[in-house]
């Protein structure tokens, strides 16, 4: 997205022309057809406005939507983290095109309510989201880690339990503190995330 900025005039159209004889979106991400049934899904507030970290009360209350819908809109929602500006989500779905249009259909209601609370009708709250196929086991559990590490690397906290709008605590119970360390030293999220909305 923010690449695009940078671009000329011409460089643009150029985007647009390949877009098009692609058959793909002209100004937002593709979503993934296939056959792959575990998602890594980031939806971020246009141009990362940290609209969601309104208040405290907002971020929780999307944990809570996010969580409790997605439960019932996938087979399983293995790891989430929500930040002032965007979230994570890491889960299996047999059937995509259902749970992104949940996920629409929270963002549709949050636009809204959230627009109002503030006074400011019309005013664009999210980008598009991004999903990627999870393709092996070495990328689910690095990606594991990269969602509960985000608070920290963004230094919102220090340690991911000190975050408390993700599913680490109940990752580390459900893990125990040993596995979960084992988890993190085995696979690494180093270059995950790099350049992930340009």
């Amino acid at each position: 997205m923010y690449n695009w900025r940078k671009m000329t005039q011409e460089m643009r159209a150029d985007v647009l022309k390949t877009r098009q004889t692609q058959k793909l979106p002209w100004h937002s991400p593709p979503h993934i057809q296939g056959d792959n049934s575990e998602f890594h899904i980031t939806a971020a507030c246009y141009e990362h406005h940290p609209i969601i970290g309104f208040s405290i009360e907002r971020i929780r209350k999307l944990e809570e939507t996010i969580t409790q819908s997605f439960k019932l809109a996938t087979e399983e929602i293995y790891a989430w983290s929500i930040l002032p500006n965007y979230y994570h989500l890491l889960i299996k779905t047999t059937d995509l095109k259902s749970s992104l249009k949940k996920l629409h259909q929270i963002h549709g209601s949050s636009s809204y309510y959230w627009n109002k609370e503030e006074n400011s009708r019309g005013r664009r709250v999210w980008f598009n989201a991004l999903e990627h196929a999870i393709k092996s086991e070495r990328h689910f559990w690095a990606t594991i880690n990269y969602i509960h590490n985000n608070p920290v690397k963004h230094e919102y906290v220090k340690k991911w339990q000190d975050w408390p709008f993700s599913s680490f605590k109940s990752f580390l119970m459900d893990k125990g503190r040993e596995e979960t360390i084992r988890i993190w030293k085995e696979y690494d999220i180093s270059d995950m995330g790099k350049d992930w909305d340009n």
